[in-house]
């Protein structure tokens, strides 16, 4: 890829033909095409103005802020990879393709390509380092490409779309050779649900596995994703630190008491933080076993609205005891539980909402009942 002059960009191309016609695959520096693609970084500010071809296809998708904060920090991990295409068009005066030296030059100046798919990969590109040139993106050209065929192709993929199962990308951690917070909850909830004992056996709807689905009343995505925030507090960061071959920092002060498994975690304790959850949960087995193990429609303790509630109740449980690192006996947590007069019956989907307000109802019944102080 090279700039002929300060006007144009000549960059590697080659030609594919489809039944929508011929169009161009090619690798372009992410500041050069920061500068020639259309600016849709400026709907943040404008908030619902809707693109020409969303209007055209009847798709309207606004730029997320959270979105490209997300992937302004991804384009920063040492792993960071966009492995599909930005597609763009443009207009046909502004593109020449070379059959001979398989290249296509185009203007290079602002608003040259219009972003048919891509848009909050570019806006997240705009944090990357300038003048690093090792982030490089693939692209898709279409070239005079009919307003028609651009709403044809923007449609196709933002109604072909399929998002990939949590639980997946969970369990696919285990095959991470670097630790991470996602691979420390993918190893303590895989030993909750497997060992004979464990509050959790078989309970864990973990992809891949052949369990009595009658008994799974908990996915690995929800456990996983309530566990990760006692110990980390930026998951994707504490990831690259170990991916460079570091430590993450240890937490301490009201940090720690936030997320208690923190040390633990950097320690590499995992099978401690396994038996500080198992003692907990096994305490609420033992107060409420049938609500804990009768899997009916109408009972909420063991499925998600129950368990998120018991989860968030953790923290203020296991910090009562001012022993943040230690594993606490089941029979402390019995003694908090047995404070609490909800009976096992009461764990029902009328009294207790599936849902973040059932959720909520039952941790403050908790914590009320319970006499504990609320870790803010």
């Amino acid at each position: 890829m090279s700039k002929s002059n300060d006007q144009t960009i000549e960059f590697k191309c080659l030609k594919v033909r489809q039944p929508i016609g011929e169009f161009y695959i090619g690798v372009m520096n992410h500041e050069d095409l920061i500068t020639i693609s259309y600016s849709d970084i400026r709907r943040l500010e404008t908030g619902s103005e809707m693109r020409e071809v969303e209007i055209y296809s009847g798709i309207q998708r606004e730029l997320s802020k959270n979105r490209v904060a997300e992937i302004s920090k991804y384009v920063n991990l040492v792993d960071a990879t966009f492995p599909t295409s930005v597609i763009l068009q443009i207009a046909q005066e502004n593109a020449v393709f070379n059959e001979s030296k398989g290249t296509l030059t185009i203007p290079f100046g602002r608003n040259v390509a219009k972003v048919l798919d891509g848009q909050h990969r570019i806006a997240g590109l705009e944090h990357y380092p300038k003048n690093d040139k090792s982030f490089q993106i693939n692209v898709t050209v279409f070239v005079g490409m009919e307003l028609e065929d651009q709403a044809i192709v923007f449609a196709t993929i933002n109604k072909t779309q399929t998002k990939v199962n949590k639980s997946l990308v969970q369990d696919l951690f285990s095959f991470a050779t670097h630790r991470s917070p996602q691979k420390t909850a993918h190893n303590v909830i895989r030993a909750l649900n497997e060992k004979n004992g464990s509050p959790f056996k078989d309970k864990i709807k973990i992809l891949g596995t052949a369990n009595d689905i009658e008994k799974e009343t908990i996915t690995q995505a929800t456990f996983a994703e309530s566990l990760m925030k006692y110990f980390s507090k930026d998951l994707m960061s504490d990831r690259d630190v170990y991916k460079r071959g570091k430590k993450p920092e240890k937490f301490q002060g009201n940090d720690l008491i936030k997320r208690p498994l923190r040390n633990l975690f950097i320690d590499e304790e995992d099978g401690v933080i396994a038996n500080i959850i198992w003692n907990y949960f096994d305490a609420v087995r033992k107060r409420w076993p049938k609500a804990w193990d009768l899997v009916e429609k109408e009972i909420i303790l063991n499925k998600s609205t129950g368990f998120l509630a018991l989860m968030k109740f953790f923290r203020d449980a296991y910090v009562s005891f001012d022993q943040i690192g230690k594993v606490i006996p089941a029979s402390e947590y019995s003694k908090i539980f047995n404070k609490v007069t909800i009976k096992e019956q009461d764990f029902n989907r009328q009294n207790y909402l599936p849902g973040s307000g059932g959720q909520a109802k039952l941790y403050n019944e908790l914590l009320e009942q319970s006499g504990l102080v609320k870790v803010e």
